[in-house]
């Protein structure tokens, strides 16, 4: 099956409309280098052979790359649902919009690793979020990560 990705174009007017409608802020981009080069790289296959690291690697790098002012874990979150939304996948968006407000606090402070995020996405698109496994997991690697920042 072809993969619909984002425009950069797509990206920057998702990010104006998610500012406008959760809350606000600015909406001045700092450095869309960063994103374009995200949104091209995920077409690699070698790199990103499945929908799911695809959508990991945008995900995490949308948090982490701060390309615009505000809403840098608003638009990790609705890049990848509309996605979701392009690509066929309807039934996990708004779970996906739910659960993962939560992991990408986690995910910018560096509580999340990308290999977990993975394995967090691949749990939205499965339609198992509640193994109880993975609920283990992000616990204690956010309590590593805060028993470690402590000090």
């Amino acid at each position: 099956m072809a993969i619909t990705y984002l425009t950069i174009e797509q990206a920057v007017e998702i990010h104006s409309k998610t500012v406008d409608l959760s809350g606000g802020g600015t909406k001045t981009i700092l450095n869309k280098g960063p994103l374009e080069s995200v949104l091209e790289h995920i077409k690699n296959d070698l790199y990103y052979p499945e929908f799911e690291d695809k959508l990991t690697h945008l995900f995490f790098s949308a948090c982490k790359f701060h390309c615009f002012q505000d809403g840098n874990k608003r638009i990790a979150i609705t890049l990848c649902a509309q996605m979701l939304l392009f690509n066929g996948y309807l039934y996990c968006s708004n779970t996906f919009l739910r659960e993962m407000e939560n992991i990408s606090y986690h995910v910018a402070s560096g509580a999340i690793s990308k290999e977990l995020l993975r394995e967090i996405i691949g749990a939205v698109i499965a339609d198992s979020m509640d193994d109880e496994s993975l609920k283990l997991k992000i616990i204690e690697s956010i309590n590593d990560y805060e028993q470690t920042n402590e000090n």
